[in-house]
């Protein structure tokens, strides 16, 4: 029976680059691989057809022969299928189905890990942030049993080579023509079996403690910044580096300050004679209170602003403002007395109830609506 034409079997052209021939293999190795296709003789046959058309095609001096001589150009020049060919098999296949290493020759998956990340939650008072503080912090962790030392055997015993693996950590299984790599299960990937478990840590290596941290927190942070603490987290496996600690700041809100950024905003209620006639008032700021001049005639609504007695920004680059907000209070109840007076003062004012004429932004704006 003659073979097929490699090209027609991947389905493309003569003229295919060697990236349009790779896409095409990847393309047919994952529809037909009989890991996906267990009841399936043909998909077998299919994926074999392909690997071997690959393993020519991917060849600059095999492919040359064929397109020369086809099939016949092969002949006693290691046609066929080349399991060489396939040095980059893995990045093919191997994240798909999970493989570390195929065809026995790849190259061998490490098994050190990162540690994971914690987060803990830390509460501050509105002043703690905005002046900064250095805390000390209980966090919950896992580290290496000081009973067995990390190494999950009792005291004065040991861990013992795994059977399975032989002590690599991996079997090795052949599957049609392919030799695939997995973690053994026998062990987990450790490449060792633990007889006589540590009976403080139970055989794991690792237990959970209160590890105390001091963390410093800067100035002028807010609510929801976080500080990393770098290599505080949950230890690596298999000599892994250890993940971080992220504290993560909650800061409870201020009697009267708002804070807007790096701005802050509060507001004072003066009475109508404050307003009218003017005044000085005493404004609470972050240190010392300041003393506010009112100037006379002030309306309800007006704002003052005190430049630098707002937030420290985290950059070291200055601080914001405090903006003071004027709120004129009218009395909801009078005296005999005050009533008569305002009465008087009634008298002496003008009285002008028309409609107040729009701003020329909202004449504008309705001119052309």
């Amino acid at each position: 029976m003659s073979k097929r034409d490699y090209y027609e079997i991947l389905e493309v052209g003569r003229e295919a680059g060697d990236q349009e021939i790779k896409s095409a293999y990847r393309k047919m190795a994952l529809q037909y691989h009989p890991d996906r296709n267990p009841d399936d003789p043909g998909a077998e046959e299919k994926f074999k057809e392909a690997s071997e058309a690959y393993s020519v095609l991917s060849d600059p001096q095999k492919r040359a022969s064929y397109d020369r001589f086809g099939h016949a150009g092969l002949q006693g020049a290691a046609g066929g299928f080349n399991p060489d060919a396939f040095s980059d098999f893995s990045d093919i296949l191997g994240d798909f189905f999970g493989f570390g290493d195929l065809f026995g020759g790849g190259r061998r998956r490490t098994r050190a890990q990162r540690g994971e990340d914690i987060r803990f939650d830390l509460q501050l008072s509105f002043e703690e942030a905005i002046s900064g503080l250095g805390a000390e912090i209980q966090v919950p962790r896992m580290e290496s049993c000081d009973r067995c030392r990390g190494s999950g055997s009792e005291p004065g015993s040991g861990p013992s080579t795994c059977p399975t693996c032989h002590g690599r950590g991996e079997v090795l299984y052949q599957q049609s023509f392919i030799s695939i790599r997995r973690a053994c299960s026998a062990c987990g990937g450790t490449g060792q079996i633990i007889r006589n478990p540590c009976s403080q840590c139970r055989g794991h290596g690792y237990q959970q403690v209160q590890r105390k941290l001091r963390v410093n927190i800067p100035a002028g942070v807010d609510d929801g910044t976080r500080v990393r603490l770098a290599n505080e987290g949950q230890p690596g496996a298999y000599g892994g580096p250890p993940g971080d600690l992220y504290v993560f700041l909650k800061v409870k809100e201020h009697v009267f300050f708002e804070r807007h950024e790096q701005d802050l905003h509060c507001t004072i209620p003066l009475n109508i004679t404050q307003a009218a006639l003017g005044c000085e008032i005493d404004v609470p700021t972050l240190e010392q209170p300041y003393r506010l001049k009112i100037p006379e005639g002030t309306q309800g609504g007006a704002q003052f602003r005190l430049r630098h007695k707002g937030v420290p920004a985290l950059n070291g680059g200055g601080r914001g403002d405090l903006y003071v907000h004027i709120d004129v209070r009218i009395p909801a109840r009078l005296t005999r007395e005050q009533r008569k007076l305002l009465e008087q003062l009634r008298e002496q004012l003008p009285v002008d109830n028309s409609p107040v004429e729009k701003g020329l932004f909202e004449k504008v704006r309705n001119y052309f609506t």
